[in-house]
């Protein structure tokens, strides 16, 4: 797709590969336009994707050359590229695993936050750092972080600018699994295979459904739930799913 993210296909699941290692594949304006180049891509192509990066980092954050260039401006400018890109990456109608090879600081952990699974090596780091730097996270680090680890432990690692490991990640909840490094890969096409054979449509409302329930209240979101829920009984892929159950066989899912 270009020279900073490679995207490849396999059968119905996407890898993009964050490929710039000689930088710890920091997020520059350049790769995070490429990599939103992708994720369109992606979308109309893939059932699900997988994002991870090449050599030691899955992503370092940002390229810290361009932030010493930016007055308040352009740094408002650069910030709402990558808070559109990862509110995207969010928001797209497949899911996006992260599969989390080395270090993921400041935008990096900010990239792997707004995917909806995160899958860890044994080897990853987690950070935002940006406090060491006189600022603080501007695409989504205060605001992904409390939802996923609590409001005290993100003002800890946005505070301090502590950098933990992925089985301190693990425990408090940043991300989902740690898996040995060489099983990295493998670990997150099998998740992704499991999310393959449903029906595309139940998965994309069920991702609608979910997303929602961050911004609503309880009983808004139950609701909102109640709708989508009863709207699927009128897809080929529900009545598919209930005779396929009944008939003890392998459901065909057609994505209507």
């Amino acid at each position: 797709m270009g020279e900073r993210v490679k995207f490849e296909v396999d059968g119905q699941i996407g890898i993009a590969t964050l490929s710039r290692p000689e930088k710890l594949n920091a997020l520059d304006t350049k790769t995070r336009m490429e990599l939103a180049e992708v994720v369109e891509e992606a979308e109309k192509s893939v059932r699900v994707l997988i994002i991870t990066g090449s050599g030691k980092a899955f992503a370092a954050g940002a390229d810290i050359n361009e932030l010493l260039q930016r007055d308040p401006v352009k740094a408002l400018e650069a910030t709402k590229l990558g808070t559109e890109l990862f509110s995207r990456i969010e928001e797209l109608e497949i899911p996006v695993i992260a599969a989390i090879n080395g270090f993921a600081l400041g935008g990096g952990c900010e990239l792997a936050m707004a995917c909806d699974m995160r899958i860890a090596s044994e080897k990853a780091k987690f950070g935002q750092p940006e406090i060491n730097l006189a600022i603080i996270p501007g695409a989504g680090g205060t605001q992904r972080l409390p939802r996923l680890v609590g409001l005290g432990m993100a003002k800890r690692l946005v505070l301090t600018g502590e950098i933990i490991d992925a089985q301190t990640a693990l425990r408090i909840g940043l991300v989902d699994e740690v898996v040995e490094h060489d099983k990295l890969m493998e670990k997150s096409r099998e998740v992704a295979m499991k999310i393959v054979e449903k029906s595309p449509l139940a998965v994309k409302i069920a991702k609608k459904a979910l997303n929602a329930s961050l911004n609503m209240p309880l009983r808004e979101g139950l609701k909102y739930e109640a709708s989508l829920f009863s709207l699927l009984f009128s897809s080929e892929d529900a009545k598919e799913g209930m005779r396929a159950f009944l008939e003890k066989r392998k459901p065909e899912f057609k994505g209507r």
